[in-house]
């Protein structure tokens, strides 16, 4: 689980602020809250991070060592201000140097200075120079926008945002006899609040964010901001939130590496003559997996004999297997010694069974011959070593979601049938000579993963989103992404065969309109999105997370990855868009996308709320009746091809005939990319093809 990320806050230079009550007290005893943190502190620890004071000491390597983000409040000498009373307000110059190295490897650092700055005799502009940033003497006065009608309590504004969206579920904020910055002409970072257009000075930098090597910075010329008696005020506290959450990105990363694990198993010889042997019968094969070409079976036999070798060499780091491994040798010399018909692995099969063992990092070798869903389209021999992905949480979450069928998986390695975007290891995909059961499901949630973060960090690019810190934290960070998916996977899992449903939830089989497949996958998502409400209340971290993998996935992947040829899960990221715009809860001006995070849950749970309506209804129509009320709820989101069949009505259909006349006039490319998206798959489709074969 996530790693809390530790901040620490500056006692120990004659700072003007504690998160000590009682020193607190102390410092102003008529108005303790203007000297204290404390709340800062609180609602830090309530957002998942750990506070800690540094009393007393210069600040060294050692004292930052186990530090995220550090916290330096307005300080200074006894002329002008109350303060803790601990050391001189000026930082000496080792201390300075050890602050810029810690950022430069990674660290966070949060400077709150005030106004008439050089009154103070702290050296704050000396360590923030560096950086292109000084602190004036200035006092801002705003007398039309300002909070309580004072004049010396200005609301500034935000700019236009990039680096990071400090402007998450915030709308005002308000800053109090702040002072201004001065910024370098190289100054490399990005402006996320200025004073108004009435100030004076108007129109002037107060906050800035950067980043700096490894590490980032953020600025205020106000330390009033995020005191007791201020940080409640309008949205201030939400924006304490967001910086921090900005300046602890990456801080809560914990470690998975199946690196060493696929380093190994390429190395290894019989690893590497299976999958010479399974390349060089790839050609042979027919689409149904058979070899019909009589004068390649001496030398397909031969390629039998090197494959059975390397199953038995591998077999001792697989003992669990044992069962499944002597059976898939006696199914692959069954297909050998009848002529290379048709493969069947239907006994093998039976004997795999990942689902039984479901714990962490659990190997398990496969041979089938078999096609990958978004990969391969053929029945060719394949081996595969997958590393199950369990983690105690996972498990307890499994006891609530019930999901026995469901193995999240990592790729330790793989035949090229797998060099695909295929992220999905189902049963139903092997060659057999009838149905078998079906025990399991795996999803390589690796790759899930590797990939949403790639195609969403090309789609922010692009479009210029500047993404809430937690969102950034998902995109970086692939552990926490393969958990969020895993999660996602469990629920959207196990929502196919609950609910309301007017026809079989697993028809992908079944022929009909692509949209109604667009639906049932759409409404699987949002039911999870609505989970994760309840997910929320019960304190779960991944939550936000998910929401955050269902709409950018959704929106940004779906749409334009693969072709347009009955592209069901582009259909949904289609109308998910759709409905959010319609709504106002996003919007594409000036080449820019920008979403209205007040409005986006409440959004995605009104189109549930509409997709669930739809399939309750539905248990009362015929199936033709239901095809054409779902085509009527998409065509309200989704303008039709203009030259389309349904969209003239259902008086032109034949609905007199059998069911499958009215699909066969349904278009390949229904519910064409509208010029949002027509940007966007010419802009990132290359970006989207370079994720085949991506394990993260």
């Amino acid at each position: 689980m996530q790693r809390i990320s530790r901040i620490l806050i500056d006692q120990a230079h004659s700072q003007a602020w504690t998160i000590d009550l009682s020193l607190a007290q102390q410092m102003n005893p008529a108005n303790p809250a203007d000297a204290s943190y404390a709340k800062f502190q609180e609602l830090a620890q309530e957002a998942g991070h750990k506070v800690l004071p540094h009393k007393i000491g210069t600040i060294t390597h050692s004292v930052l060592e186990d530090v995220d983000v550090l916290v330096l409040p307005h300080c200074a000498n006894s002329d002008w201000e109350k303060t803790v009373g601990y050391g001189s307000p000026v930082y000496e110059n080792d201390e300075i140097q050890t602050i810029q190295e810690f950022v430069a490897a990674g660290g966070g650092l949060l400077v709150l200075g005030e106004n008439e700055q050089a009154k103070y005799g702290n050296n704050f502009n000396e360590l923030i120079g560096k950086y292109g940033i000084k602190l004036t003497n200035e006092t801002v006065q705003d007398s039309t926008r300002n909070f309580q009608n004072v004049a010396s309590w200005p609301m500034p504004e935000f700019p236009t945002l990039l680096l990071s969206d400090f402007r998450f579920m915030v709308h005002d904020v308000v800053i109090y006899r702040s002072g201004t910055l001065e910024l370098a002409n190289d100054f490399a970072g990005e402006v996320f609040l200025t004073t108004s257009e009435s100030a004076l000075p108007a129109q002037t930098p107060v906050a800035v964010a950067l980043q700096n090597g490894e590490g980032k910075i953020v600025v205020i010329a106000d330390s009033d901001i995020f005191g007791d008696d201020s940080v409640n005020d309008l949205d201030n506290a939400k924006l304490l939130l967001n910086v921090l959450g900005f300046l602890t990105l990456g801080s809560k990363s914990d470690k998975r590496d199946v690196a060493a694990a696929r380093t190994e198993l390429a190395n290894n010889p019989a690893w590497m003559s299976m999958q010479e042997v399974i390349e060089s019968l790839r050609p042979m094969q027919s689409k149904e997996g058979a070899i019909e070409d009589e004068s390649l079976h001496s030398s397909a036999a031969a390629l039998i004999e090197k494959l059975i070798i390397g199953i038995r060499e591998l077999s001792p780091n697989f003992s669990h297997q044992n069962e499944y491994l002597a059976q898939a040798i006696k199914d692959v010399e069954k297909w050998r010694d009848n002529g290379f018909k048709t493969p069947d692995f239907y006994e093998s099969l039976e004997l795999f069974r990942p689902d039984l063992i479901r714990k962490n990092d659990v190997q398990n070798l496969a041979i089938f011959s078999m096609y990958t869903q978004n990969g391969n389209p053929n029945r060719n021999l394949e081996v595969l070593v997958t590393n199950t992905f369990w983690p105690d949480w996972l498990a307890a979450k499994e006891k609530k979601y019930s999901n026995p069928a469901l193995i999240p998986i990592e790729f330790v390695g793989f035949t090229s049938g797998y060099d695909t975007n295929s992220a999905v290891f189902f049963p139903e995909t092997v060659a057999v000579r009838e149905v078998a059961t079906y025990y399991w499901g795996g999803i390589f949630c690796d790759r899930e993963a590797a990939r949403f973060r790639k195609v969403v960090t090309g789609a922010k690019e692009l479009l210029c989103i500047p993404l809430p810190a937690s969102a950034d934290e998902l995109i970086s960070d692939q552990l926490l992404a393969q958990e969020t998916f895993v999660l996602w996977d469990l629920i959207h899992d196990r929502t196919h065969s609950r609910g309301d449903l007017p026809f079989d939830p697993f028809m992908i089989k079944q022929r009909m309109p692509f949209w109604m497949y667009a639906l049932e996958e759409l409404r699987c998502d949002l039911t999870t999105f609505r989970e994760t409400i309840v997910l929320d209340a019960e304190g779960d971290y991944l939550a936000k997370y998910i929401r955050y993998a269902i709409l950018f996935d959704r929106l940004f992947r779906f749409p334009i990855t693969g072709d347009r040829t009955r592209n069901y899960d582009g259909l949904g990221g289609q109308i998910m868009f759709a409905h959010l715009h319609q709504s106002g809860a996003l919007h594409w001006r000036d080449n820019r996308l920008t979403f209205e995070w007040d409005k986006v849950i409440d959004s995605v749970l009104e189109l549930c709320d509409k997709v669930d309506a739809l399939y309750h209804d539905g248990i009362n129509r015929s199936r033709l009746a239901q095809w054409i009320a779902s085509y009527e709820f998409v065509k309200g989101l989704v303008p039709p091809h203009p030259a389309s069949n349904w969209a003239k009505g259902t008086d032109q259909l034949p609905t007199g005939g059998e069911l499958k006349e009215v699909v066969n006039l349904v278009l390949d490319d229904e519910f064409p990319l509208n010029v949002f998206y027509e940007t966007l798959n010419r802009k990132l489709s290359d970006l989207v093809l370079s994720t085949k074969g991506i394990t993260g």
